[in-house]
């Protein structure tokens, strides 16, 4: 458990009766929680609501699962509850609690499960690395925008440096939501203003 910082959304695998998918994982106190929109998942967890949370590095695997791509995976039977889970990957297993709720974004209306998972049993093995986090990819994303930043304001790209600095902020708003705590964000995002300031 000491892996997880606590308010960092890490991407698991959450795997339910019948399905597997990605999911934005929170750890607080001794819960993890996570959110889903309607679908296999959430209809599982209603009728059976039962889930084995897995730790991966494979980007392939999170990816084919998010798109219900075929994936190879062995199985096995689960310890503590009345579940399979996927061969030789760190894994949390528990029993969710939920409550459904309705939200607006964007793109609308949609109706959701609020989920929180209560570990009953926890095998992680002998690992060095933390779950793959959301937030440190952005971090990544806005490091690679800086040094384009830089490309476009020593050309005197304007309008395209005014879209690159845009995209850093956009990182940056989004690597905090997710719980970021790098300083490196913050020297980021000073870096761009910056740039923009010296080549207007």
């Amino acid at each position: 458990m000491e892996m997880f910082e606590e308010g960092k959304v890490y991407e698991l695998l959450l795997l339910t009766k019948s399905n597997v998918t990605p999911v934005g994982v929170v750890k607080k106190g001794s819960k993890f929680y996570f959110k889903l929109f309607e679908g296999k998942s959430a209809k599982d967890i209603k009728e059976h609501p039962y889930g084995v949370l897995h730790i991966t590095w494979d980007v392939d695997i999170l990816v084919r699962t998010a798109l219900n791509l075929p994936c190879e995976l062995e199985w096995e039977d689960s310890k503590t509850i009345p579940l399979k889970k996927i061969k030789n990957l760190p894994n949390i297993e528990g029993k969710i609690e939920f409550q459904e709720d309705l939200i607006k974004d964007s793109l609308g209306e949609a109706r959701i499960l609020r989920c929180s998972l209560t570990p009953s049993r926890i095998e992680v093995f002998p690992i060095s690395n933390p779950p793959l986090s959301r937030a440190d990819f952005y971090l990544l994303e806005m490091a690679i925008n800086l040094t384009r930043l830089y490309v476009a304001t020593r050309k005197l790209h304007v309008k395209e440096a005014q879209n690159i600095y845009s995209k850093i902020w956009v990182g940056y708003r989004t690597y905090k939501r997710l719980g970021g705590k790098n300083e490196l964000a913050e020297k980021i995002m000073g870096f761009a203003t910056a740039a923009l300031r010296w080549n207007p």
